[in-house]
């Protein structure tokens, strides 16, 4: 009962804080909401017992990724950021409705058709090591991930570089 109560607060406080953090139109505030939405998720894996995912979480992206996000934000001038004002339009908000209903049909489709559920009944009966995950973490074989954790390594080298590119920019 304790946990399913909070799940729910965690989850009250998850959704919440990620509406605030789309909807508000101050930047600081949104990047405070995603912080909220970060430990929110980090709550949830120490209630699963993932405690190592947890810490990861809270040092990895509540910490580090926000922080960069800060000192991005405090780095633009705030010439760029006063003309940033967008106006909510309800035509827009109905069209990224409907793109979000037909997203969410197709990938539902696609899970039914292809038995992606009913595999979850194989897959619970049989335990992985820890031995098993981290060679399937930093193997180079099939359904082996160290490719994509060096592609998205370069890519967040390209966007912190195309970040100092954009502060460094000066008006004449």
């Amino acid at each position: 009962m304790a946990n399913t109560l909070m799940f729910l607060i965690l989850a009250v406080v998850i959704i919440g804080s990620a509406l605030l953090c789309v909807t508000t139109t101050r930047i600081m505030r949104a990047a405070t909401f995603m912080l909220f939405v970060l430990f929110g998720v980090a709550g949830i894996y120490f209630l699963l017992d993932y405690t190592f995912l947890g810490a990861a979480q809270i040092s990895v992206y509540a910490g580090g990724v926000t922080m960069i996000y800060v000192f991005a934000i405090q780095l633009v001038s705030k010439h760029t950021l006063q003309g940033m004002v967008e106006k909510i339009k309800t035509s827009r908000m109905i069209g990224n409705g409907l793109v979000v209903l037909v997203s969410l049909v197709v990938v539902s489709l696609i899970l039914l058709k292809t038995g992606f559920y009913s595999s979850f009944d194989t897959v619970a009966d049989t335990e992985l090591s820890m031995e098993a995950i981290g060679k399937a973490l930093v193997g180079s074989g099939k359904y082996e991930y160290v490719l994509p954790f060096e592609f998205i390594s370069v890519f967040l080298l390209a966007c912190i570089i195309g970040g100092l590119v954009v502060a460094r920019k000066e008006e004449k």
